[in-house]
């Protein structure tokens, strides 16, 4: 008897019947979820073009406490006849801070505040909590708190007899307004407190702000002067050069030293640049 040799069979026994193979349909990708939120790069920020997203942290680039940094808050005009402000500079000890907003809901200070919609730290540390809310026509600051109700230094809780108007929306240039906080049976660092805090902002510019990591045509810049009264003690006055672009919101800040007489300062206190 003839026999075939081992390889053979093993061909032999993997043929079969023929098979038809099933008709597979052709991959369907994912939708693609629209964005919220588009720049149309028309120069004007809408309160459609400025919504809160809750829990989505956004990182800075700031100066190490107690430091300094030179800044240009006028910009210069580029061949192009556009005014640019160049913040690209990289520093070596830049440092990250993240920052993001947060529902009121669980905050011991909630119920002092009953129509806030949002809070934001004040500072970069997170002591403070900035408590606002947005009535389709203003950003609206109703006060501020300290994170936590007992910190090491002290609590505080300031309420804004009426809130202060951040943001009048429309953004755009030139736009200016004054608004006023009165401050009455409030605590700051553990102390009694009471007094007035005067807000002077204006918008005033539009161009391109460079980043390191960054830049943003039509950005507004928006100054922002605020007089801080206390019933007891010394006034003090503030100065900061905010940037603010549509959708990102503030993509840059620089704060003048307490006492800054000169709006173009020079001199940052505390200089913070959206990035990586």
């Amino acid at each position: 008897m003839r026999t075939f040799p081992l390889i053979a069979l093993a061909l032999f026994a993997a043929c079969g019947p023929n098979r038809t193979h099933p008709d597979r349909d052709a991959y369907q990708p994912a939708e693609v979820v629209p964005l919220e939120c588009v720049p149309n790069l028309d120069g004007v920020i809408e309160a459609t073009e400025l919504k809160t997203a809750f829990g989505v942290p956004v990182s800075y680039l700031v100066n190490p406490a107690g430091g300094t940094r030179p800044v240009d808050v006028v910009g210069a005009v580029n061949p192009q006849g556009q005014l640019v402000w160049d913040y690209a500079v990289d520093y070596a000890d830049d440092q990250v801070a993240k920052l993001q907003a947060a529902a009121p809901a669980g905050k011991w200070w909630a119920s002092s505040f009953p129509a806030a919609q949002f809070t934001t730290p004040l500072d970069l540390g997170g002591r403070i909590d900035g408590v606002y809310s947005n009535d389709g026509s203003n950003l609206l600051l109703l006060g501020y708190a300290s994170s936590v109700e007992s910190p090491p230094e002290g609590k505080t809780l300031v309420i804004y007899t009426q809130p202060v108007a951040i943001f009048r929306f429309p953004l755009q240039a030139p736009k200016e307004w004054i608004s006023v906080g009165e401050v009455r049976n409030a605590t700051v660092r553990g102390l009694p407190f009471a007094g007035r805090d005067t807000y002077t902002i204006k918008v005033d510019a539009a161009g391109i702000m460079e980043l390191p990591d960054l830049s943003f045509t039509q950005a507004l810049r928006v100054r922002t002067t605020t007089l801080i009264e206390p019933s007891v003690g010394a006034s003090i006055v503030r100065r900061q050069v905010g940037w603010v672009f549509e959708c990102f919101g503030e993509v840059a800040r620089a704060t003048a030293p307490d006492n800054e007489m000169n709006d173009d300062f020079t001199t940052a206190a505390e200089l913070r640049r959206l990035g990586l």
